[in-house]
């Protein structure tokens, strides 16, 4: 996750650069249930509205959630499928929350009326995130769902009414990214707390329809209005938070723009990137899927680490053994192609590797997600690009 504000408020008002501190553990994203009450286009989980065998019980999530407290993992991102459709989903948030985790709740909010607004409310959530993906037709599409974006603004709405803190996700593609203005317009008007963009990665239905990727063009316009947005707000006093997931490559084209824009800032901005690091799969950010299985995020669902009723996740997690965690756990990280020979390497970190595996079956291949140009990563001459090929279903399983 790159997180535009924290860095904006650097460029207007800058702090020391201090030591790095890394986290004491890894966030968890945790899908404790496939099942969702839709089945949007751009799932990574490849959810249906129906039961999946062999979930984990609520004493097993207990269990686990007591190995992850003695690892030292601050953060429980509670997903899905749907997280709502899970019967115990409230007791094993409250259980969360008096274990001292920061507890966030993602959610596709047509679930949460007035009945359910209240046990929510409740279990004082850090945090609640509702995806959106366009403006009324546009996200009932996405969603496959007629009514889903009313249902969806008025679960937020409810939110913010009962003062918890809630943001919209909003993944981007060639067939909404026209909508982004209006998004962030509607955020503003709504009071929403925080705006989450998420670039399209290669994983579950993401990858079926990858040929609907934006264009790089269009990414880099959406990462300009996010930057000029969140620095109007700033200025203005507002502290919406602004944040982008699935492409590290928002670090380095944000040091492009101040470099534009605020050129006296740059040689501090480019330092505290280089602190943040970029990529962070299998070392900062970690999934446990709803049977229990271990991924280096919630994007790898095609690779297993192991799984927390046969091993404790502190034992995976640690586990370099496993040549995928071996390689990610590595500093630097060993990266092929034009990430390679990247200037900005250091911030980055080779972005997203499942991108790479999806298109090259090689995970060590350069991220063809990368929308900077060949000048702006500091290569004498051209590149061959790998290009996204068409969609093949692969497996992968740990060795």
């Amino acid at each position: 996750m790159f997180r535009i504000t924290q860095y904006m408020k650097e460029v207007l008002d800058p702090t020391p650069i201090g030591p790095t501190r890394n986290p004491p553990g890894p966030v968890v994203i945790w899908n404790l249930i496939r099942r969702c009450n839709l089945t949007c286009k751009h799932c990574y989980a490849i959810s249906a509205d129906t039961d999946f065998p062999g979930e984990l019980s609520t004493d097993e999530v207990f269990t686990v959630m007591d190995d992850l407290k003695g690892f030292c993992v601050p953060v429980l991102i509670l997903s899905g499928g749907e997280p709502l459709l899970r019967p115990d989903i409230f007791e094993v948030s409250k259980r969360a929350k008096d274990m001292g985790f920061y507890v966030g709740l993602s959610t596709n909010g047509t679930l949460i009326d007035e009945t359910k607004i209240e046990d929510i409310s409740a279990i004082g959530y850090d945090y609640v995130g509702i995806s959106i993906d366009g403006i009324g037709a546009t996200h009932d599409k996405f969603r496959r769902l007629d009514g889903a974006f009313e249902k969806s603004m008025h679960a937020a709405r409810l939110c913010r009414e009962h003062g918890i803190k809630v943001g919209l996700r909003f993944t981007m593609t060639l067939d909404n990214v026209h909508e982004l203005p209006d998004l962030l317009q509607l955020s503003d008007d709504e009071g929403i707390d925080k705006f989450y963009l998420s670039h399209l990665n290669y994983a579950g239905r993401g990858n079926k329809n990858r040929g609907d990727d934006a264009h790089f063009a269009a990414t880099r316009q959406a990462m300009d209005l996010l930057f000029e947005t969140c620095e109007a707000d700033l200025r203005a006093g507002r502290e919406r938070e602004f944040v982008t997931g699935n492409n590290d490559a928002d670090g380095v084209y944000m040091l492009h723009w101040v470099r534009q824009n605020h050129p006296d800032r740059a040689e501090h901005i480019e330092a505290k990137l280089k602190q943040w690091g970029g990529n962070s799969s299998g070392v900062n950010v970690a999934n446990i899927d709803n049977l229990g299985q271990v991924h280096p995020d919630t994007m790898w669902w095609d690779y297993t680490l192991g799984n927390v009723k046969d091993r404790p996740f502190s034992d995976i997690w640690a586990d370099t053994s496993d040549p995928i965690m071996a390689g990610l756990k590595a500093r630097p990280r060993t990266i092929k192609g034009r990430c390679a020979d990247c200037s900005h390497f250091a911030i980055c970190g080779g972005n997203t590797r499942v991108r790479a595996l999806q298109v090259t079956d090689d995970p060590w291949q350069e991220d063809p997600g990368c929308y900077l140009t060949d000048t702006e990563i500091g290569l004498d001459q051209a590149s061959e690009r790998v290009t996204v090929t068409p969609y093949r279903k692969k497996r992968h399983a740990a060795a």
